[in-house]
């Protein structure tokens, strides 16, 4: 037999307050509130017969151990980190300069390659187009385009070593 949703709220309305201060020993106020939902959302998923108060507080207290466990394990992660290893790397100058004179290269470079290498080129890394969308749409194979992007990233490749 399962548990229907008017079931599990009258039960959620009964309880939820005892099972609320049971979860705060665990996790604080602030999360009670949030574990006794994760308890209540679990049974009606599962659609388990309504259960004894004994069940629910013994749920409770696990769910409550696991979310405190989460958040201790997600603090000392937190801890572990410096703000070296999540901050954007600067750009100085010289990569600054580096990097628009590698842009102008590519350009270079691109604007070299023969018409239909180009547009092969552009359709896929520039507009998203599949192979088989820019095969379609030039009335060539899809091994030509496989073939034309391929010389594309090669020149590309050699401007910028």
């Amino acid at each position: 037999m399962s548990t229907s949703l008017d079931d599990i709220e009258d039960l959620y309305a009964s309880e939820h307050r005892r099972l609320e201060r049971v979860a705060a020993r665990r996790v604080g106020a602030a999360h009670a509130a949030d574990v006794v939902q994760d308890v209540f959302m679990a049974l009606w998923a599962r659609g388990a017969q309504v259960c004894s108060r004994s069940y629910l507080t013994g749920a409770t207290r696990y769910a409550a151990i696991s979310r405190y466990r989460a958040e201790r394990r997600h603090a000392l992660l937190l801890g572990r980190i410096t703000e070296e290893q999540y901050a954007a790397p600067t750009a100085t100058p010289d990569r600054i300069v580096g990097g628009r004179q590698d842009l102008a290269r590519l350009n270079a470079a691109i604007s070299a390659l023969p018409e239909r290498t180009r547009q092969v080129f552009l359709l896929n890394r520039v507009h998203n187009c599949t192979y088989d969308e820019i095969a379609a749409a030039l009335g060539t194979s899809y091994s030509t385009v496989e073939r034309e992007i391929a010389r594309a990233i090669l020149a590309c490749r050699a401007s910028i070593d």
